[in-house]
């Protein structure tokens, strides 16, 4: 179904190829799930599949790419849509309606299909991803995660023989994501369809794979085999692949029922310690924001009701929950783009609507779940000096934040030429330029890979022990698990649990990392919890 004969991608200015004498081959039928660090290469390769690269991107193909016989060379993307769906990173960028049921249906206007067909197939994509509620809602008023959902049924709705998907349930809460999947899965066994998929979030997907295709970089081979065999020794694996690794267990399992087969002896020895992992705390700060009986309405939406709560400095608090629930609207009511409809917010005793925003940058930072909505200038360098010139600061001081974050960027590049890791991290120094004492983080760990994860995890907890606090609004359970203090999960606008963060996840099925669903009933959340752990033991 999809070839790949001695492809290489080299684009403009670039040092060296991005991808370099590929060979694949994707049959029907088949979910072929890709992995690899960030920047080796994988949109590129999942571009390559319907000619977007190099057709829009720019650059030069050599070799050959065809889908279902097509060669991409002679056959642009345009002549592709019958036979390829694809969903980026960005779903925001794909739209062209207005309203969730007018981009469903769209796609299959292009094509020309009967209004009936039309009908029916938008009343199954809607059942499928969980998106009747949501039929007329405008698209600009969806949580990030939504208009995942939306961006992925509207490549559905056309039957397309072949869907690539980039970091498909990367602003999905996971049930969601698990929906998603399933249905993706069912896709695949029981219509044939040929899925590409790339994703960092591997503890999500893994499962459900055929093969996988590692992405190594440095002009090295692909990898391609059953995903046990590829993900034993790939630099890039799921926390149960980790703790397999660290408890040598063999074969290395994939799902969180296989590792507990294995974890019986690891959990007694485990829980024969009193006084279980040792997780971060925090000291006990001044409060540095206080949120009072807070309402919010966006439109006809109420997104928060009777919301309460406060930070102190040096608290790392994850806010979670299910799409819609309520997250980026808080992290918005925080830094003063959302007016209250009831109740009341300060930080630092000051009414964030009011401020000025040469006084808001030294009272709260926020880096929103697109770090590019920050970054206008032409070269990291300029970035950064408009950032010391925005908040009074000494020169030089957000280059310094910058490589404390992200060593070794070249002050000549193009923000847009930068990895997701890379732009999070310009976004995050810009933000820090202020030194904010309250710094708000929504989905910041979209499109990183997970050596990425452990730097921002470790970022966050040096910002802690400065008296920092950090509120993070994210689906990610394995960075929660890493780095939070405290969790508040949200529903409907409401919170519905707020404490400890191994008491409140521990025991939710939906937001438990994969450590804590193999340890249970023990406390250890992350690989580092058991690793750190076994070191101690006798």
């Amino acid at each position: 179904m999809i070839d790949f004969d001695d492809v290489t991608i080299t684009y403009p200015e670039a040092a060296g190829p991005t991808l370099e004498h590929v060979d694949l081959h994707v049959p029907e039928g088949e979910l072929c799930l890709v992995v690899g660090r960030t920047g080796t290469g994988k949109s590129t390769l999942l571009g390559a599949v319907n000619g977007l690269v190099p057709h829009f991107t720019g650059g030069t193909l050599s070799g050959r790419v065809t889908v279902a016989g097509r060669d991409t060379r002679t056959h642009p993307p345009r002549e592709l849509a019958d036979v390829v769906g694809v969903v980026g990173q960005d779903p925001r960028s794909g739209f062209v309606t207005d309203t969730v049921e007018e981009e469903l249906a769209y796609g299959m206007e292009s094509l020309g299909l009967p209004a009936d067909v039309m009908r029916r197939r938008v009343e199954e994509v809607l059942d499928l991803l969980g998106l009747v509620e949501l039929r007329a809602r405008p698209l600009e008023q969806l949580s990030g995660g939504q208009r995942q959902r939306v961006a992925i049924g509207a490549v559905l709705t056309p039957h397309p023989s072949v869907l690539v998907l980039d970091e498909p349930t990367s602003a999905l809460d996971p049930p969601a994501a698990e929906e998603v999947l399933a249905a993706l899965h069912r896709l695949v066994h029981d219509l044939g369809v040929t899925v590409l998929l790339a994703e960092h979030r591997l503890e999500r997907v893994v499962q459900h794979a055929d093969r996988i295709v590692h992405l190594p970089g440095q002009g090295r081979p692909l990898e391609v085999g059953p995903p046990a065999e590829v993900l034993a020794t790939a630099p890039v694996a799921p926390p149960v692949v980790e703790l397999a690794r660290v408890a040598g267990w063999k074969p290395v399992p994939l799902t969180v029922r296989e590792a507990r087969r294995h974890a019986g002896g690891l959990r007694d020895k485990l829980t024969g310690l009193a006084d279980g992992p040792r997780r971060p705390a925090a000291g006990p700060g001044a409060e540095v924001a206080r949120v009072e009986g807070l309402a919010v309405h966006l439109g006809s939406v109420v997104a928060l009701r009777e919301v309460s709560l406060g930070v102190r400095a040096g608290e790392v608090v994850a806010v979670m929950g299910r799409n819609g629930a309520g997250k980026t609207t808080l992290l918005h009511s925080l830094v003063g783009l959302n007016r209250p409809a009831a109740g009341s917010v300060r930080v630092l005793d000051a009414d964030p609507v009011a401020l000025p925003p040469r006084d808001l940058v030294r009272h709260v930072g926020l880096v929103p779940q697109q770090p590019a909505d920050l970054l206008y200038a032409d070269t990291v360098g300029e970035e950064c000096r408009a950032a010391d010139r925005d908040a009074d600061a000494a020169p030089g001081r957000c280059r310094e934040q910058l490589e404390r974050l992200v060593p070794g960027l070249d002050d000549e590049q193009h923000p847009r030429d930068l990895s997701e890791g890379q732009r999070l991290g310009l976004a995050l120094a810009i933000v820090l330029t202020a030194h904010p004492p309250l710094l708000l983080l929504d989905e910041p760990t979209r499109g990183l890979d997970y050596r990425a994860k452990e730097r921002l995890a470790g970022a966050i907890e040096e910002l802690s022990s400065r008296g920092v606090a950090v509120v993070l609004a994210t689906h990610d359970v394995e960075l929660a698990a890493e780095a939070a203090t405290r969790t508040v999960v949200l529903a409907d606008g409401e919170i519905v649990a707020d404490g400890p963060t191994d008491e409140v996840v521990v025991g939710s099925p939906a937001f438990a990392p994969q450590v804590a669903k193999i340890l249970a009933p023990a406390p250890w959340l992350t690989v580092t919890d058991v690793a750190d752990t076994l070191q101690v033991l006798p």
